[in-house]
């Protein structure tokens, strides 16, 4: 799962590297956790990325490199850090630790500062934070942000077997890779001071930072996968666009600087300055973002909304057989489609009346237009205006037939047509009536009207019998 949190970030580095003639972002996979990495959870990192654009196509994009690949090295600069009497080996546990402090664990008390404990089973290699400070990270988002020494405690950079801990491996890989500039979320500013820390006992000048503010729900309360869509996949897989996806989340915290939103990349990063982003955190309106989406399917040509919906039209899952499917049919449907559906997904509700051999049963739709007396004459009307061999199935004449039908019966149009609707396509809502009567035809029309006839007289029936016993 990529978060669109993680996205974001992406997109931000992106922007970026993109500005700079040599510029490059560098995709690094934290794999030295076994526990918490995965192959094809590293898979699904690079294909949701490559779905924003973000891949080895590009040439400002380096990557993937992984941090395992380097342990040698990490291995060596903290024996470097040891001998230069930078860090120190702890044979403390944290239960020792609790203990001393009146059972309450508030950080290591540098109990093993003096002691001067050489390698050894159960010793773990901890970074000597200076006394006095404090360390000032300046962050471009947030300005000068302070952390006094006496709030961090000599903290662990090798575990007792030698392994390194994800401070010190992201320092050292930094340096290894020429990292200049930091763009992650606001959650990681509590470890910079230590990575500043470490950056300055190597005598290097640490990158800048941009520590980017939090994504939040519409209760205000940061995105969680547990309770929020939070996977760059799961939108993917529902059809949104990835260009809509993009310019979305470069609003989140950034603005161009106009009153304009929806802009496509080419125009949104080179206006793009990490200094404008606002620290406050950014709300993620799934609404607004369905918005988007709706107007950059809008902008498609529609030979490219065809292709883009077939994954939905002709792949696993659609609820027609695939031999039903009429890609002209569809090819005559699309621009009515495309100007109604938000998400790619919704093309299949819009469109199956067309390739399903009975329409989708949809009670609360025929609840709501076969009403008592009312849906079963019109339909009974219709079927018997549409068999009119003189009327031209057109999507001109059947209007004008459906509204005369009704207006026989004391109903306008839009009652009229709504019994109609449900009887041939399933639903209240869809494309137009008349011509998705049109494009399925005489025949099929007129038996999708008798059977919904036959439910209608059955249901009577039933109401009588009913009534009767009652």
């Amino acid at each position: 799962m990529f978060h669109v949190g993680g996205a974001r970030s992406a997109l931000f580095n992106w922007a970026l590297a993109q500005q700079q003639p040599e510029g490059r972002m560098v995709l690094r996979i934290e794999d030295t956790d076994a526990a918490r990495n995965r192959p094809e959870w590293t898979d699904g990192i690079i294909r949701a990325m490559s779905w924003i654009g973000i891949d080895e196509n590009d040439p400002h994009f380096e990557g993937p490199y992984f941090q395992s690949a380097y342990v040698d090295k990490h291995r060596e600069t903290a024996q470097e850090l040891y001998r230069s009497g930078r860090a120190y080996y702890c044979d403390c546990t944290r239960e020792q630790v609790q203990e001393r402090r009146g059972n309450q664990y508030l950080g290591y008390d540098g109990f093993c500062r003096e002691r001067g404990l050489e390698p050894g089973p159960g010793r773990a290699l901890r970074f000597r934070v200076p006394e006095g400070g404090p360390t000032i990270v300046r962050d471009q988002i947030r300005g000068d942000v302070e952390f006094d020494h006496a709030s961090i405690e000599d903290f662990v950079i090798a575990r007792a077997d030698g392994s390194p801990l994800f401070v010190l491996a992201n320092v050292l890989d930094d340096v290894e890779m020429r990292i200049t500039h930091v763009i992650r979320g606001e959650e990681h500013l509590s470890n910079t001071p230590k990575q500043q820390l470490l950056w300055e006992a190597l005598d290097l000048a640490p990158p800048v930072w941009a520590h980017l503010p939090v994504i939040v729900n519409e209760q205000r309360k940061k995105l969680s996968k547990r309770r929020d869509k939070v996977a760059l996949e799961s939108y993917q897989e529902e059809g949104y666009l990835a260009e809509a996806m993009i310019n979305y989340l470069m609003l989140l915290g950034w603005a161009p600087g106009d009153d304009r939103e929806i802009m496509p990349w080419s125009e949104m990063m080179p206006l793009f300055r990490i200094q404008d982003v606002n620290s406050s955190s950014a709300f993620f309106d799934e609404k607004k973002l369905r918005a988007f989406n709706g107007e950059y399917i809008r902008e498609l040509s529609v030979e490219d909304f065809i292709e883009r919906c077939q994954p939905w039209l002709t792949g696993e899952g659609t609820p027609w057989d695939a031999a039903d499917y009429d890609a002209e049919a569809f090819a005559a449907v699309a621009p009515l489609a495309q100007s109604r559906v938000a998400v790619l997904s919704e093309i299949v509700p819009n469109v199956d009346f067309l390739f399903l051999k009975e329409p989708a049963e949809d009670e609360k739709s025929w609840k709501k237009a076969m009403k008592p007396g009312v849906g079963k004459e019109m339909v009974e009307a219709a079927l018997a205006r549409f068999a009119d061999p003189d009327l031209d199935w057109t999507a001109d004449a059947l209007k004008t037939a459906t509204e005369e039908t009704g207006a026989a019966l004391g109903l306008k149009l839009g009652k009229a047509q709504a019994p109609v609707r449900v009887a041939v396509t399933g639903r209240t809502v869809g494309l137009p009536l008349f011509e998705s009567l049109e494009l399925l035809g005489r025949e099929r029309v007129q038996a999708r009207l008798e059977v919904a006839l036959e439910r209608l007289r059955a249901e009577e029936k039933d109401a009588e019998k009913a009534a009767d016993e009652g």
